[in-house]
């Protein structure tokens, strides 16, 4: 498969339920599973803003071991998640980029649309927030994710 203008193979890292040791992630499992992946020739890692622990995690074994353009990396904004404003949708972002220390994501998407979620997008007005980190170079790929019924 072709993204991210360059080919990527059809797996990907989910770094939503990681092992824990001691009521925590255990990183020092997590880079080796992350390494496994890397070398079998795989580069595409999922996080997300409300994975608790995991931008985190993702930054520990991946971002500070491995070159930036050696993976792609994507995570999610939750507007719907305890946000009353637009700044507080767009603090998801700027605390993921933190979080990770990616720099700039190869993929963003709005996470979890349907239901009574989707609006939260629309009156927060992401959608154009998502084109103006693009163009800023922060987000390489935008689009979203749809957790509901038909």
């Amino acid at each position: 498969m072709v993204f991210f203008d360059k080919e990527i193979k059809k797996l990907g890292f989910g770094l939503m339920r990681l092992p824990h040791k001691d009521d925590a992630i255990d990183i020092e499992q997590v880079k080796v599973m992350v390494d496994r992946f890397m070398e079998a020739g795989f580069s595409y890692f999922d996080t997300a803003w409300a994975y608790e622990g995991s931008e985190d995690a993702a930054r520990q074994a991946l971002v500070e071991r491995y070159p930036r353009e050696s993976f792609q990396l994507a995570t999610k904004n939750a507007a719907w998640i305890d946000c009353k404003t637009r700044e507080d949708a767009v603090a998801q972002f700027e605390t993921s980029l933190q979080q990770t220390g990616a720099g700039y994501f190869d993929m963003y998407l709005l996470h979890n649309l349907g239901e009574h979620r989707t609006h939260f997008f629309d009156d927060f007005d992401m959608w154009e927030f998502v084109k103006e980190k693009k163009a800023e170079g922060k987000i390489k790929h935008y689009g979203f994710s749809f957790h509901d019924t038909p």
